[in-house]
């Protein structure tokens, strides 16, 4: 399908003025950010998005001091980022622009190379979500044909980012995706697993969502391989869209070990009722997949809920997180799924764990969560205005 069938609040950029602009960021940061960055590494870092006063980018950000945070080098992207991805060495970063995007960029933010730009090829859409498989051969993006709606898994040339190959996820409106090595259900080949949101959307209407009486959200396992179909499971309650994901391994009978796959959910309700106390949270354990409700906001009431929306989840040393930035804070849980209370932090939403230490981003400040609600905390206030975006990923030190 030509490009021209974009929504019109989303036109494709001009590509040459784009890579212009990045260029131009990249060398401007030359000398503040880039060998600044590879000879004092952060001791602790992320990699986010975020919209800046210049508009849209992405780069890293590190404590200063006790109670700051500061961005230490930064590179401006066509449209709105989403997902990140930290590849293996800690030098590189993949990025990927938000639903419907067409672009993909890895990055080096020392500066020491130049970005390397990919764009969607014709007829496809990125979902703003890339990962990489083991052994760092290959990347999958989720995708969705922009003639049929039908989502795709894109498998990449992890060096040039080209498609080699793509894949059905058996569904539409694919989200987030991750990587299983464990071979628990019997198979010689890693899992693929995918939260196909099930919201319905046009191109010409760009992220409007249509018909939500059809919504058809489920997760979906892969052979990371071939991309043969593994399993497919779904809610009882067919309004609620599987978002993003995280694995935690959980303590089972004797020594073993148990990998349980977080979902967090976002509510399409037509009632908003029904809505503002839908569950965010969802477990799938193997077998059973299914919701679990989360408690609400200081000084509101239990009816109030979470507003049904799970911006971003994590395990967590103590359960699991997930943010809730209409509600401002991040709801919390036990390992089993019991809620444990909620974590104030104003427009909560990125969260990512870094030597064992989950953190929340929120507009103005980062924090990290510890074991229960309440408890004094260190947290960063941005020193620059930025709005932190959905997503976030740790930059742990390597020895």
């Amino acid at each position: 399908m030509d490009r021209s069938a974009r929504s019109a609040d989303t036109p494709p950029p001009d590509r040459r003025c784009v890579l212009k602009l990045a260029a131009a960021t990249a060398l401007a940061g030359l000398g503040a950010h880039g060998p600044a960055f590879a000879a004092t590494a952060p001791r602790l870092g992320w990699a986010a998005a975020w919209d800046g006063e210049a508009g849209a980018e992405i780069g890293v950000v590190a404590p200063q001091g006790a109670a700051a945070l500061r961005v230490q080098a930064r590179l401006a992207v066509p449209t709105r980022a989403h997902g990140l991805w930290a590849e293996a060495g800690g030098r590189s970063v993949l990025a990927v622009a938000r639903r419907p995007g067409d672009w993909l960029v890895r990055w080096q933010p020392d500066g020491r190379r130049a970005p390397q730009w990919q764009w969607a090829e014709p007829g496809r859409a990125f979902n703003g979500h890339v990962i990489a498989a083991a052994g760092g051969t290959r990347l999958y993006t989720t995708e969705t044909d922009l003639e049929t709606g039908a989502s795709w898994i894109g498998v990449r040339d992890a060096r040039s980012l080209e498609k080699l190959d793509e894949w059905p996820t058996h569904g539409i409106d694919a989200h987030e995706l991750l990587l299983d090595d464990d071979d628990t259900g019997g198979h010689d080949a890693p899992s693929l697993w995918v939260a196909n949101g099930g919201v319905p959307t046009r191109p010409e209407t760009g992220r409007q969502k249509l018909n939500l009486d059809r919504m058809d959200s489920s997760l979906v396992r892969l052979d990371a391989r071939s991309g043969a179909l593994r399993g497919q499971w779904r809610l009882d309650d067919r309004r609620l869209s599987l978002r993003h994901m995280a694995w935690r391994d959980t303590p089972a009978a004797g020594a073993r070990t148990q990998r349980v796959l977080g979902i967090a959910l976002q509510a399409e309700h037509d009632d908003p009722a029904a809505r503002q106390a839908a569950p965010v949270l969802a477990l799938f354990d193997g077998e059973r997949l299914r919701t679990f409700d989360g408690g609400a906001p200081a000084g509101a009431s239990d009816a109030a809920g979470l507003a049904g929306y799970g911006g971003d989840i994590a395990a967590t040393a103590d359960g699991w997180a997930v943010s809730c930035p209409r509600v401002n804070g991040v709801a919390l849980y036990a390992p089993d799924g019991r809620a444990r209370g909620v974590a104030p932090l104003p427009n909560a939403c990125a969260l990512a764990v870094v030597d064992g230490v989950c953190w929340a981003a929120g507009q103005t400040e980062a924090m990290p969560l510890n074991a229960a609600p309440g408890r004094e905390r260190r947290r960063l206030q941005h020193t620059a205005p930025l709005r932190l975006d959905n997503h976030w990923v740790g930059l742990a030190p390597t020895a």
